[in-house]
């Protein structure tokens, strides 16, 4: 029997703190074990990637008792912040790194000091390397010059889900996403407050936990701006709730300022929603190519108010532009894989780091 043991984060099912890198664990572990592989879980608790001495020691003493010549895929959340308690192991055993984002990267969420250089030192140690997005795949290499063929592609899946019906007037707007600064919110804010004159609601789905700070000055912006009433912060959702949620919207906007891929994107396009979003990134990836003569969606430039404003304005106020996006989103919905798709590129690439 295939056998792979998949180091990952505590919490990783964990419904009031949902996270695209959770989901995707979840599915990829799932899903290899459909397909007959034997999965063994060691969920790691610590505040990754800013682990303690206790959270390091855990992961030292899961890897010490895993025999020699073991395919072992890491989530990169804990990989990544423990070189010195993987490299030793590099030898004997066959480490493939799953990189969900560059923690070296200055687009991270708040780095840690010299997380460059302990990437650095995880993924050259590593078997193989997966990312989630071929705009990843190619940042790694820029940042880390790593052998080519070591780092593969295993992007996202999507579960199939019935179109939303949508409404003539297009006025209900979603964003989904855990509300931080790098995910563009006080942009959203400030290009909501531009088109206040227009009919629209808005609803954020996700965590208010990470950045207390930031929520209270949204809040604060919210009510200065006359926006009370109209944007909703309805905190973290998932499963039927979620759907629900996707399925009351007439768009996403999602104005992340740095993205690896956008999973929401693509739940949103398997609903046949358009996207406005952020050219920056995976995202563009994520939205894919034009279907038809025409994107299933407007990108515009991060961390610009003023070009999302104008967006939504268009949006709003276009019927034509809303029909068009409509349209080239319920194609993209029937282009899109599922997450087979996400463990047929796994078992390829533990099968060779096995080999």
């Amino acid at each position: 029997m295939r056998s792979v043991r998949f180091i990952l984060p505590a919490g990783v099912d964990d419904h009031a703190r949902p996270s695209g890198g959770n989901v995707y664990d979840r599915h990829v572990a799932d899903g290899l074990t459909a397909l007959g592989w034997s999965v063994c879980e060691h969920a790691c608790g610590g505040s990754w990637p800013r682990p303690d001495p206790t959270a390091r020691a855990g992961v030292r003493d899961v890897l010490e008792r895993i025999p020699d010549g073991a395919v072992v895929l890491l989530d990169g959340l804990v990989a990544s912040a423990v070189p010195e308690v993987l490299e030793p192991h590099a030898g004997r055993l066959r480490l493939v790194v799953l990189v969900h984002m560059a923690f070296g990267d200055a687009s991270a969420d708040d780095p840690p000091n010299g997380a460059r250089g302990r990437e650095r030192r995880v993924l050259q140690a590593a078997t193989a390397v997966v990312t989630t997005s071929a705009w990843l795949r190619r940042r790694l290499l820029e940042l880390y010059d790593l052998p080519g063929d070591r780092v593969h592609v295993a992007t996202p899946g999507v579960a199939a889900a019935e179109p939303a019906p949508g409404s003539d007037a297009g006025g209900a707007l979603l964003c989904v996403a855990a509300v931080i600064p790098r995910k563009g919110h006080w942009e959203l804010l400030q290009a909501l407050a531009t088109v206040a004159d227009l009919p629209w609601h808005c609803l954020c789905v996700g965590t208010l936990e990470r950045d207390p700070a930031f929520v209270g000055a949204l809040r604060r912006f919210s009510r200065a701006a006359g926006l009370d009433g109209r944007v909703q912060f309805g905190g973290p959702r998932t499963g039927v709730a979620l759907d629900a949620s996707y399925a009351a919207a007439d768009v996403l906007v999602q104005p992340s300022r740095a993205e690896t891929y956008g999973m929401v994107v693509t739940e949103a396009l398997a609903r046949g929603l358009p996207v406005v979003t952020t050219d920056v990134g995976g995202l563009p990836e994520a939205l894919g190519g034009e279907v038809d003569g025409a994107l299933p969606g407007l990108l515009v430039p991060p961390v610009d108010h003023v070009a999302l404003a104008a967006a939504l304005r268009s949006w709003l106020t276009d019927c034509e532009l809303r029909a068009r996006l409509r349209h080239a989103a319920r194609r993209r919905r029937d282009a899109l894989a599922g997450w087979d798709a996400t463990t047929a590129a796994f078992t390829g690439i533990l099968e060779a780091a096995a080999g």
